[in-house]
C-alpha cells in the first residue's frame, strides 16, 4: 500500500517486538533491552538513518515513540533513542502526506471508525486514519458518538481490572449499536481484539477490521496492486 502511494520501503531484518507488552506488565529492563536492538536496527546507513519509520499498530508505535523516555537515562542509547522516536510514523501519517490513491468499492454495508488511545493521544494522530477511509470508493461511513474514548483494553487493564474494562467497554458498545455499522476500523490490535471480542459476547454482527485491510481490499478490488506491478517491470 505504502509503495502504491509513492513510497520505497524496506524492512530490516534484525527488528523485534516493541516491548510494549513488557513495559505494561512492569517490566522496563526487557522493554529496555528491545528498544535497544530495535535503535540499532533501523540505524543502517547513513542515507536511511532520517527514513520514517512506519508502524500500523497503535499500541507499537506509541511505545516506539517512547524509546527517547525508556532510555532517557542511558548515556550510550539516550540520544540515539531521541532520533528514533523523532522518525515513528503510524501508516495513517505517513499517507496523509500525499494524495493517496482512491481504490474500488469494498462492501455495501456501514463502517464505523474507532479511534485507538494510543495512535490518537500517544502518537497525535487525530484523524490522520480517517483519510485512509477516505479513500475508499462510495464507502458508507457512520461516524461514532464517543471515538475518542478507550474501549477498555488499555494495554492489559482488561487483565488487571476486568468489572472496570467490561463497563467502558459496555458504553463503546452501546455507542457501536447506535451507529447500526456492520464494520468498525480501529488502527490497534489490542482495542480490535477488545471490542472484537466483545462484540462476540453481547451478540452484536460486527465485523472489526484495521482501516488499511479496508483499503487494501478496495486497491485489490480495482487492480491497483496488478498495475503498480505492470509499471515496476
Amino acid at each position: 500500500m505504502l509503495k502504491v502511494n509513492g513510497f520505497r520501503v524496506q524492512t530490516p531484518p534484525a527488528q523485534v517486538c516493541c516491548g510494549a507488552l513488557h513495559a505494561h506488565a512492569g517490566d522496563l529492563e526487557g522493554a529496555r533491552t528491545l528498544a535497544r536492538r530495535n535503535i540499532a536496527a533501523f540505524e543502517g546507513k547513513a542515507e536511511h538513518q532520517k527514513a520514517p519509520i512506519i508502524s500500523n499498530a497503535g499500541g507499537c508505535g506509541a511505545m516506539l515513540v517512547s524509546y527517547a523516555h525508556l532510555l532517557a537515562e542511558d548515556g550510550a542509547f539516550a540520544e540515539r533513542a531521541r532520533s528514533f522516536s523523532a522518525r515513528v510514523r503510524d501508516v495513517s501519517q505517513q499517507l496523509q502526506t500525499v494524495e493517496i490513491k482512491t481504490g474500488a468499492t469494498v462492501t455495501e454495508d456501514s463502517i464505523t471508525y474507532d479511534s485507538s488511545c494510543h495512535l490518537l493521544y500517544g502518537q497525535d494522530a487525530g484523524e490522520a486514519p480517517l483519510k485512509i477511509v477516505d479513500a475508499v470508493a462510495k464507502l458508507n461511513f457512520v461516524r461514532l458518538e464517543g471515538s475518542e474514548r478507550c474501549c477498555g483494553g488499555a494495554g492489559i487493564y482488561n487483565l488487571l481490572e476486568p468489572d472496570l474494562s467490561a463497563q467502558v467497554l459496555a458504553e463503546k458498545l452501546a455507542n457501536i449499536k447506535a451507529t447500526k455499522a456492520q464494520r468498525l476500523a480501529t488502527g490497534n490490535p489490542g482495542c480490535q481484539m477488545q471490542i472484537g471480542a466483545g462484540a462476540l459476547l453481547a451478540g452484536m454482527d460486527l465485523k472489526v477490521c484495521h482501516p488499511v485491510e479496508l483499503l487494501d481490499e478496495a486497491y485489490a478490488r480495482a487492480g491497483i496492486y496488478e498495475k503498480k506491478v505492470m509499471s515496476d517491470e
